[in-house]
């Protein structure tokens, strides 16, 4: 018996001591919880002036490829690349004999016009006759004046020559003899991002600005908003038209186009306060989530000096940003606030 209570004994004394042991391990973990020391700042919407820069490359107001309906040999070229030219200049001059016989034959159908005309005038034709002869002769016109517009190819518009495929005698099997280019107006093709689509309209102005001219800017207006979004990247077509009088502009240049849209409430935020992901371009701030530190993935907007604009559903007037010290923090740690 007395073997019995002393082994109950030593055990009980074995499983106080266990239960004191983990009781001082738990609390020793919690002591040295990590914890860090960080600076913070309350957020306030701030009115900005919005304007967007979007880059893209010019293209001209009109381009054509020079190219008649018909095959054939190429008698002359009457332009160079580099050439300007106007609006009825003559640019290529097809072989002409198909367009002279058919003048030929149209001018023997007005004259046997003319005389059948005579002839039922005096009862010697009839309507039937005088109608089929009508009916020869407008369609006769129609293909002389097909093969003239054809044969003398003019130039549709004010422009500059800025290709050519061919040299005279040549024959023409359907690529572009020419390629004509209007470089007075220019014209570019802008992606604006969706969210900016209701402040859109078309007249809108705005400018442009070249790496070619630093010093300069040039105006241009919105003449075309596309309807709808690209599902893709979320952006939306603008159609500009540039005024280039000048030739300083040309298609094919690199700009970036600024486009001012009034003033609007945001939250901006210490650019230096913005984390980024490594190998990847998300970005991510920390808030004070009732001291601990609440990882929050967000987008950049407009920079304005040391600020920049910062856009969240979790970003919103009065939450407490970490803005010194967030730099060793990760999601969930305790975090005290000092001044």
């Amino acid at each position: 018996m007395k073997k019995i209570f002393i082994y109950s004994l030593a055990a009980m004394m074995l499983v106080g001591c266990g239960t004191k042991q983990t009781e001082t391990t738990a609390e020793t973990a919690e002591e040295q919880e990590r914890v860090e020391q960080v600076r913070t700042t309350v957020l306030q919407p701030r009115e900005i002036e919005r304007v967007i820069a979007v880059s893209t490359n010019l293209q001209g107001y009109l381009t054509q490829n020079v190219a008649p309906s018909l095959t054939g040999k190429i008698e002359h070229i009457y332009c160079e690349v580099g050439d300007k030219v106007t609006k009825g200049q003559d640019l290529v001059r097809m072989d002409q004999t198909q367009y002279k016989t058919t003048k030929i034959s149209l001018s023997n159908l007005g004259v046997e016009k003319n005389r059948i005309e005579q002839l039922l005038k005096t009862g010697s034709a009839t309507q039937q006759q005088y109608d089929q002869i009508v009916t020869q002769y407008n369609s006769t016109k129609e293909q002389a004046e097909f093969l003239q517009t054809n044969t003398y190819v003019k130039a549709p518009f004010n422009g500059v020559i800025s290709a050519k495929t061919y040299e005279d005698g040549e024959l023409y099997s359907g690529q572009p003899i020419l390629v004509l280019t209007q470089i007075d107006k220019l014209k570019a093709l802008v992606a604006i991002p969706e969210m900016y689509f209701p402040k859109f309209h078309e007249g809108m102005k705005l400018t442009l600005t070249s790496p070619i001219y630093p010093d300069q800017t040039f105006p241009a207006t919105v003449e075309i908003i596309y309807p709808t979004i690209d599902a893709a990247s979320h952006t939306f077509q603008v159609k500009i038209v540039i005024p280039n009088q000048k030739n300083l502009l040309r298609p094919g240049m690199y700009v970036t186009t600024t486009i001012g849209l009034g003033k609007e409430k945001t939250i901006v935020a210490p650019y230096q306060s913005v984390e980024k992901l490594v190998g990847a371009n998300d970005r991510y701030v920390f808030l004070n989530d009732n001291g601990r530190a609440k990882r929050v993935s967000v987008t950049l907007g407009q920079r304005f000096d040391q600020d920049i604009e910062i856009i969240s559903p979790e970003i919103t007037a009065g939450v407490e940003m970490v803005t010194v010290g967030q730099h060793k923090l990760v999601d969930g740690v305790k975090i005290n606030v000092v001044e």
